[in-house]
């Protein structure tokens, strides 16, 4: 009998939740940046270990409420971890544990969790033997506590298997050559908003939103028109930059990020658009799919 099942990746803000789900994937498909909260919604990826089917959910980070879309972040989150079979905390090693005791708190529903306990290539065996005994005292908590190293790839395969051994037995969801459910106007936007993330500093990529306008295929080549909302007009200088520079910064690495994906050449077009406090407009976030 095959498994399949729903896993959700939660964490603080910044933990490597979409890291985590692109090198368990094998492809990057979610948004990765080094700032936090760079999730908005949830996406997925589906991962083949042997006979089970694992569909990772990655989420925003748990954080306090603030601006309307905050709020709609943390309870995509918060769905996340109720609409699961089984939730993944990942846990970065250098980390006290009062996030992870704010997670219990949170997990109302109490599905299973599993711990991950990430980026231990970053300390020393005892600091890391360390970390584990703190967890013990809430051994009754979790399902296993998975020692892991996203960028030297250890502990993937552990993790895999205690995943599959908690999940139902099912036929699989979805066609097992599929990477993922989402839309690829979904991907394309958060690849496009990763690369304003990579060359816009302080506050503008936290104002900033992309919308796809249209995909046009042929063969051989894919032409992708895009939006990019911001906040004030301020914002609209730096974002195209000295002679368009920071647009086209934004343009290569996106259309790179897009091309390493579909296989494909693509043209990128970008416009740039300022929409007044559409981060505190609930009918403007309702009308681009964060309230529904």
């Amino acid at each position: 009998m095959t498994k399949a099942g729903f896993v959700s990746l939660i964490g603080r803000p910044n933990a490597g939740k979409s890291t985590l789900m692109n090198s368990l994937l094998g492809e990057n498909i979610a948004m990765v940046s080094q700032k936090a909260n760079a999730t908005r919604k949830r996406s997925n990826a589906i991962v083949m270990h042997n006979d089970t089917q694992i569909i990772f959910v990655d989420t925003p980070g748990l954080h306090e409420r603030e601006k309307i879309l905050n709020q709609f972040m943390l309870d995509e989150a918060l769905k996340a971890m109720g609409d699961c079979d089984l939730i993944v905390y990942l846990a970065p090693v250098t980390d006290s544990l009062e996030h992870y005791e704010k997670f219990l708190k949170l997990n109302n529903s109490k599905v299973k969790h599993i711990v991950v306990l990430s980026k231990i290539d970053q300390v020393n065996q005892a600091k890391l033997f360390k970390k584990i005994d703190s967890y013990n005292q809430y051994g009754n908590e979790f399902e296993a506590l998975i020692p892991v190293s996203i960028s030297k790839k250890v502990g993937h395969e552990d993790l895999l298997k205690i995943i599959s051994k908690h999940l139902p037995e099912s036929p699989f969801l979805y066609d097992p050559e599929d990477l993922t459910s989402e839309l690829v106007r979904d991907i394309y936007a958060g690849f496009i908003r990763e690369a304003i993330f990579e060359n816009v500093s302080d506050e503008i990529p936290y104002e900033s939103d992309v919308l796809i306008d249209s995909i046009e295929e042929e063969k051989g080549l894919d032409s992708i028109h895009a939006t990019i909302i911001i906040e004030k007009g301020s914002q609209k200088g730096i974002i195209i930059g000295k002679a368009g520079n920071s647009i086209k910064r934004i343009s290569s690495s996106a259309r790179e990020k897009i091309e390493r994906l579909s296989g494909k050449k693509t043209y990128l077009n970008l416009e740039v658009v300022v929409k007044k406090g559409w981060s505190k407009d609930k009918s403007y976030l309702e009308e681009i799919g964060y309230i529904s």
